[in-house]
């Protein structure tokens, strides 16, 4: 005897249904990252250090995500292997010579792989090349280069204090010159002095030019003067 009622069953087969959905999707899904349903080729690079890379993360060309992480591999105490998968149609843009760093996505996100773009004389890639890598830059070690450059930062912020506080006391030439107003003062008559001698020797020009003993040699220059801005003009 069937105790089941048609409510039961049309929620068995609903539930039935959307896990037999969500199954498939989860599938297809792997299948896109893992480049499942896509034609693939094999490229291999060795590490000393890979930096937190791991098998699944994703491999950028240009800018484009273009494969993923197939295998780590520890060869020995200095070497680490690394497998990857790049979709076949991007393989007629990868050169021979082409080198693979490791990056993130972002400051902190995930680590990933980059292929930088060979030279243009250089042959394409073949199926399972090595292709050459760069090693990656630690996060401890920017934080160390950070540190000393805060360090030296701080220094340098000292002297320029202490170097303030001699200026603002008086101390050495700049600062004589900032609070002694005598020094000011002799500045400042030094300076009219020269517009004097200035104002002087310009006066002395003009009664040059119009001494008879030296008008000719004036008169001359000015008429060379003209004729080169003549011929300049033509």
């Amino acid at each position: 005897m069937d105790t089941h009622t048609p409510q039961f069953k049309v929620r068995l087969g609903l539930f039935v249904a959307g896990g037999l959905a969500l199954f498939v999707l989860a599938i297809f899904i792997i299948g896109k990252q893992k480049n499942l349903f896509d034609p693939v080729f094999k490229l291999t690079t060795t590490f000393y250090n890979v930096s937190g890379l791991q098998v699944g993360n994703n491999i950028r060309f240009s800018g484009i995500t273009i494969g993923t992480v197939d295998n780590i591999l520890i060869i020995n105490d200095s070497t680490v292997k690394v497998d990857m998968l790049i979709r076949k149609e991007v393989k007629q843009f990868i050169k021979s010579d082409s080198e693979v760093a490791v990056g993130s996505e972002g400051l902190i996100g995930d680590r990933l792989l980059i292929i930088s773009q060979g030279s243009f004389e250089a042959p394409l890639v073949r199926e399972g090349e090595q292709l050459g890598s760069v090693e990656p830059v630690e996060t401890d070690a920017i934080m160390l280069s950070l540190k000393v450059t805060a360090e030296n930062a701080e220094v340098i912020t000292q002297e320029l204090a202490e170097i303030m506080v001699k200026i603002n006391g008086g101390e050495g030439t700049l600062g004589r010159l900032i609070q002694d107003t005598t020094i000011a003062r002799n500045i400042d008559q030094t300076i009219i002095n020269l517009k004097k001698s200035s104002k002087g020797l310009d006066e002395n020009m003009e009664a040059a030019k119009h001494n008879f003993l030296l008008k000719g040699f004036f008169n001359k220059k000015a008429r060379a003067a003209e004729k080169k801005a003549e011929e300049e003009k033509k």
